[in-house]
């Protein structure tokens, strides 16, 4: 596998993001454009990055500030295209957006996801990647789905 760079996210990016999301299903791949612009335009505190592969666009991340807290930080979203999961890509995403906030001082990232057992290799993930499981809503997403909130000190 060639060595992965991962960068801010650029207007070139949306094609192969696109490809990341329609393989994944994380949202829907026609929203990538308007939930990106306030970021490309420098409208916003939250970032995306780029998990780039020879070139192309194979992997995203997410990250958002939590309203009225001191540095803390939501990953609302980290995909990676599906043939090239489980090489380490996504926690190569999770990593740099890490540094990015320890870089400009922020102090805590949370990540919400799903109890079910079809997110159980997720939230194996997170565990892998020094996550802490911090909080559990039940039923949350819907009856019988937990919200499952992990949390990493930066």
């Amino acid at each position: 596998m060639n060595t992965p760079t991962i960068t801010l996210t650029v207007a070139d990016d949306i094609p192969g993001l696109r490809k990341v999301l329609e393989g994944t299903d994380l949202f829907p791949a026609d929203m990538l454009p308007n939930m990106l612009d306030p970021f490309l335009q420098g409208q916003t505190k939250a970032f995306w990055l780029t998990c780039r592969l020879a070139g192309a666009a194979v992997g995203l991340c997410y990250t958002v500030p939590e309203e009225l807290t001191d540095g803390t930080w939501n990953m609302l979203a980290l995909a990676v295209r599906p043939d090239l999961q489980r090489q380490r890509l996504g926690a190569a995403l999770v990593h740099e957006a890490e540094q990015h906030l320890r870089k400009a001082g922020q102090r805590l990232l949370i990540v919400d996801t799903s109890g079910t057992d079809e997110f159980t290799l997720t939230r194996r993930f997170y565990a892998q990647n020094g996550y802490e499981e911090e909080a559990r809503i039940r039923d949350f997403w819907a009856t019988g789905d937990d919200k499952v909130t992990f949390r990493k000190v930066l």
